[in-house]
């Protein structure tokens, strides 16, 4: 093709170096965390596991905060599925299955919960986590109903953002207010709850 008959940018070698260093940067915050808690968690800490200098690290980050919910974020997107699965019902209930996966994770609840924390406290970061994160997750799964309202078996009711308040509004609710596990029964009460009248 054209493009392989071009000479390599200089820039390239420097573009891969940097998002290698990047993934380095969220793999260590992620794997540390677990370690040390968020209270332990350090900048010179992630720079160290990385094997890069904290000055790398704030170049694209202003705190771990923003390390972690970037590294919390990549991962959402790679171990939640909004693929199509022929019906509205099989299509939730898949994306239920992996969110509630992911949430059964200690190491993930602990960073859920510090991220959450720290964006009541912080209105800068609050703004980020609602936008970056909490709006992705959604917008994850709005992908599923626009599927299933072009494919006609979306129920009327609830309403599109009632589906999501539900169900991110019972993720929070357990993880925050009463640490109940979200296991395979609550994917199925959802499930039947939001998709029944289809």
């Amino acid at each position: 093709m054209v493009m392989d008959k071009q000479p390599p940018s200089e820039s390239r070698p420097g573009r891969k170096r940097s998002e290698e260093s990047r993934r380095a940067i969220l793999v260590a915050a992620f794997e540390l965390v677990g370690e040390v808690g968020y209270a332990g968690l350090t900048i010179e800490g992630i720079a160290n596991r990385a094997g890069c200098g904290k000055q790398t690290i704030y170049r694209w980050w202003p705190s771990r905060a923003h390390v972690l919910l970037e590294a919390l974020a990549v991962k959402a997107d790679l171990y939640v599925t909004n693929a199509d699965h022929g019906s509205y019902g099989d299509d939730l209930r898949a994306f239920l299955e992996d969110t509630f996966r992911l949430g059964r994770q200690q190491r993930v609840v602990d960073i859920l919960r510090a991220l959450m924390a720290e964006a009541q406290i912080n209105e800068e970061f609050g703004q980020l986590f609602r936008s970056a994160f909490l709006q992705r997750r959604r917008d994850a799964l709005q992908a599923v109903l626009d599927r299933a309202l072009a494919r006609g078996d979306l129920p009327p009711r609830p309403a599109a953002s009632t589906v999501l308040d539900i169900v991110f509004g019972t993720l929070w609710y357990r993880l925050l207010a009463t640490r109940r596990p979200v296991g395979n029964d609550l994917v199925e009460e959802l499930t039947a709850t939001l998709a029944q009248a289809a």
